[in-house]
């Protein structure tokens, strides 16, 4: 049997979780780190949050922690099986077991139950159906911890019975895929088949859900080859993807983007050849405004809003955003420049303040300009002798120009 007595495992012990502990302790109920964190720790990582499971009902909890005067957070996990307890500052997620009883490929309803393999089998892939006790000891029904030193991604048993259970597990094996696999291409023929088969399951999962599992999809390793495997296994059309998509401008793009921080929107831009797409994406998925408003942005200008030739290559791109008259623009160039693989260009972009414009009409009333049309007429036309300097002229040199002109 493995025992894990990591720096990582032992820096979860803060003074909230030794409390929880106790507790647990003194009623003989047993209590595990499961799922993702306990993949994470024997990753060598430290979890983000920490789930833990429990022999113990709700209801059984609740009494518990209502006697010791822990407080509870009400938040609506409780018919799952959920209670959240906050100690020292901490929460504590801590769900009972259960057995999925009935499943419609959307929810599940649960019975509670004190085995961990029975709870071990309902949960989606094998490197995270692992549990691990609070003394190090790993309980592994599935042979996860194998597959995650071999770093293979697999279902827990059969791929089609856990994907029909929800059928969201499609995007969450490609997930994971991209975050632990060596290599793209080292799946189970059988997996890619039950994938296949069931991929049409996908059109009756909710946008939202979709788009926040092909997002860390798209931040990920082997995004291409996912994509790919998208469209070969016939999965793109359920989840708002165009059926004929640029996989040829994909490749491209996500060769160079990966190590420039994109955000996800502008690495999927890549695929799409018309702005119809993504208003079919927004369809589907609901995705933000803000998202939509920079994937119709990428279409647009991706193709002439290119770097000059000459000492200046920014000049465009700034030109741009002054001549813009929306926030955030300067935001949506930084994303377009990472798209045409600029890295260079985009840091300059990075470090480049927007200038402000030195003169106002205040300054032309003091040079005797009064009419308010002259002043306006006036401020455009050293607006544009500004632009053409690069910014550069000061207040003097602008006003002894007005003299000329």
């Amino acid at each position: 049997a493995m025992k894990l007595q990591s720096p990582q495992f032992q820096a979860l012990f803060t003074p909230g979780l030794r409390s929880v502990a106790e507790l647990f302790e003194k009623k003989n109920y047993e209590l595990r780190i499961a799922g993702g964190a306990v993949r994470d720790l024997l990753s060598g990582m430290t979890p983000q949050d920490i789930d833990f499971a429990t022999t113990a009902t709700p209801a059984e909890m609740k009494e518990m922690f209502t006697s010791a005067g822990v407080r509870l957070i009400n938040n609506k996990g409780e018919k799952h099986g959920t209670i959240t307890a906050r100690l020292h500052e901490q929460n504590f997620e801590i769900t009972t077991l259960r057995i999925d009883v009935v499943t419609d490929g959307r929810h599940a309803e649960v019975e509670f139950t004190t085995d961990w393999e029975k709870d071990a089998e309902r949960r989606d892939l094998t490197v995270n159906s692992m549990f691990l006790g609070l003394d190090g000891m790993l309980y592994d029904f599935f042979n996860g911890y194998e597959d995650l030193k071999n770093k293979k991604i697999r279902f827990v048993g059969k791929a089609s019975e856990r994907i029909q259970e929800d059928y969201l597990r499609i995007l969450r094996y490609f997930r994971f895929y991209g975050r632990i696999a060596e290599k793209p291409g080292d799946h189970e023929p059988s997996t890619l088949q039950a994938i296949k088969e069931n991929a049409k399951g996908l059109a009756g999962i909710s946008g939202e859900r979709i788009w926040v599992e092909l997002k860390k999809i798209l931040l990920g390793n082997h995004v291409n080859h996912l994509v790919r495997l998208m469209y070969e296994l016939d999965i793109a059309q359920y989840i708002g993807l165009p059926l004929d998509g640029n996989l040829e401008e994909f490749d491209r793009v996500t060769k160079s983007i990966q190590s420039l921080c994109p955000k996800p929107m502008t690495v999927l831009t890549s695929l799409f050849k018309v702005k119809d797409d993504v208003t079919n994406l927004d369809l589907r998925l609901k995705i933000s405004k803000e998202e939509k408003n920079l994937g119709l942005f990428l279409v647009k200008h991706r193709q002439e809003l290119t770097k000059a030739t000459g000492p200046e290559p920014l000049r465009p791109y700034q030109d741009f955003i002054m001549d813009s008259r929306e926030a955030n623009t300067n935001a949506k160039i930084c994303e377009l420049l990472k798209y045409q693989g600029e890295e260079h260009l985009l840091r300059e972009m990075q470090q480049w303040t927007v200038p402000s414009f030195p003169v106002s009409g205040h300054d032309l009333r003091k040079m005797g300009v009064s009419s308010g049309k002259e002043i306006g007429t006036a401020l455009q036309q050293l607006r544009d002798e500004w632009k053409k300097s690069g910014y550069h002229m000061d207040k003097e040199e602008l006003l002894s120009c007005l003299k000329k002109l």
